[in-house]
């Protein structure tokens, strides 16, 4: 294997236009006259962030239960307080830990979306195995909601060599894993145009950077939950101003405790006091912007 300085202009170029942005997909106007779009998004992993490395450390599994048996309630009493519809990525595994909680939201109007087999660090693991994985995590919680989800968010937040050939496989309407704006794009493939929806992530528009911890690790939390909501208003003031996308990505392991709930609650009372943004899932958001520039007609 050659260094990377010794690769030719073919070879790092290849590397870089494997998956790219294309054009913006951020539309002319937001439904009803909105200012910004606001998509809410939850990484439901439970007792998979300890499965997924071989783990059987019972107190680890226990960190994960709280968040089905805690943090979950309190995120859906205040999503209800506001009325705010979001969006629930779900390993497969969690979702057969916890079928009545998915099938309970999807009910209610949220979106269970991909999340993986058992939140496998998709990119490490062989294409073969990760196509299995993939198609039998939709198979799953297709069976368990009732619905096919038509988005992904990878569970590394990463790609390997043949994610995009799978999610394209799917049939997938827009992915949330990748970082290259602020705002929606279309995924190109190669030079590609896809036709999936890519609606960005962000390290700085996720609670576990700021409240990580590993008992025998060097991870600790670092940030004060007060200068988190900070960092969160500000992020979504900018989309404000702009007319853009604010997305967020929280954890009910992380974010459902008394001491960090108030993020979610003050931030969408901030949101809604402007009472020109649009609250809706990744889905919903994905197809609009997909229909207003024509890439799904």
């Amino acid at each position: 294997m050659s260094e990377p300085y010794e690769w030719d202009e073919a070879t790092w170029r290849g590397r870089v236009n494997q998956v790219r942005a294309g054009r913006s997909l951020l539309p002319k106007a937001w439904p009803g006259g909105a200012r910004c779009a606001v998509a809410l998004s939850f990484d439901s992993d439970h007792e998979t962030n300890e499965l997924r490395d071989g783990g059987e450390s019972p107190a680890r599994l226990s960190w994960g239960e709280f968040g089905a048996r805690r943090g979950i309630p309190r995120i859906r009493k205040v999503l209800d307080r506001y009325g705010a519809k979001a969006s629930f990525f779900v390993p497969a595994v969690s979702a057969l830990l916890h079928p009545e909680e998915q099938k309970s939201l999807a009910d209610d109007g949220h979106e269970i979306a991909l999340h993986g087999w058992i939140h496998e660090r998709n990119a490490q693991v062989p294409a073969d195995t990760e196509r299995e994985l993939m198609l039998r995590a939709a198979d799953t919680l297709e069976t368990i909601t009732g619905t096919r989800p038509v988005g992904m968010r990878t569970p590394s937040w990463d790609y390997s060599d043949v994610t995009l050939k799978i999610a394209r496989e799917l049939g997938l309407l827009y992915d949330s894993s990748l970082f290259a704006d602020d705002d929606p794009y279309e995924i190109l493939d190669n030079g590609e145009a896809t036709g999936i929806v890519e609606l960005p992530v962000e390290w700085i528009r996720d609670d576990a950077v700021y409240f990580t911890m590993n008992r025998f690790g060097a991870q600790r939390p670092y940030t004060p939950p007060s200068d988190v909501l900070d960092i969160f208003r500000r992020e979504f003031d900018g989309a404000y101003e702009e007319g853009g996308l604010f997305l967020l990505t929280m954890h009910p392991h992380i974010t459902g405790y008394r001491s960090r709930i108030f993020i979610l609650e003050e931030l969408l009372s901030h949101i809604t006091a402007n009472g020109d943004c649009w609250i809706a899932t990744h889905a919903d958001i994905a197809r609009y912007c997909a229909e207003e520039s024509g890439l799904k007609e």
